[in-house]
């Protein structure tokens, strides 16, 4: 039977770098997120007001069709960031700072709920623990220029919805990772305790 790994983090928490470790030693199916197809992205960053129900809203619909669609691929598939993130994190972080009116977070709720119904949870969630110290330092030594911007505060709050999130997922069994204190890439130690955790799922 196929199995389905999900990867959760912050904004440089290490999830693109996890799954790529997870395709090259593994051979599982990477799956990463379709940032750029975003038509409304654009609009967004111009007035994040006027356009932050609708960005969210794309993102949701085609992270839901990306969820449905991971059933037709073989083997073991690494998705990089969840349908979860989307509602859970991203628009609830709209919402509470009011760039997201309470009627459409309510309808985006509602959806998300739905949605969440009719997909097949991951066989295991690994979640990326980072604190936004080190995610700042990430961030700057990446280089992205469209990241650079982020205000420490914004990251601050995404950290505070990833553990609240956490804290409360049960959909699946869940593997918590201190990306900023345990290297599996470069550190052998760490590297064979993250394949004793993940082999204990597999």
């Amino acid at each position: 039977m196929q199995k389905f790994i999900a990867v959760a983090g912050n904004i440089g928490a290490g999830k693109t770098s996890l799954v790529e470790f997870l395709e090259k030693k593994y051979g599982f199916q990477p799956i990463y997120e379709p940032h750029r197809t975003n038509p409304y992205l654009d609009d967004f960053y111009a007035d994040m007001k006027s356009w932050a129900f609708q960005s969210q809203l794309y993102f949701l619909t085609h992270k839901f069709r990306l969820h449905l669609g991971l059933g037709s691929q073989n083997g073991t598939v690494v998705l990089d960031r969840t349908i979860y993130e989307d509602a859970e994190i991203f628009a609830r972080n709209l919402h509470a700072g009011r760039f997201m009116t309470d009627r459409d977070h309510g309808l985006y709720q509602e959806l998300y709920e739905s949605m969440k119904q009719a997909l097949r949870p991951p066989d295991l969630l690994i979640y990326l623990r980072c604190s936004v110290r080190a995610v700042r330092r990430r961030i700057k030594q990446r280089g992205r220029p469209s990241e650079q911007a982020i205000k420490t505060t914004y990251i601050k709050r995404l950290n505070d919805l990833y553990e609240d999130w956490i804290g409360r997922y049960d959909a699946s069994p869940l593997l918590i990772w201190d990306s900023e204190r345990q290297d599996y890439l470069t550190d052998l130690v760490d590297r064979l305790e993250f394949k004793r955790q993940l082999a204990a799922f597999l």
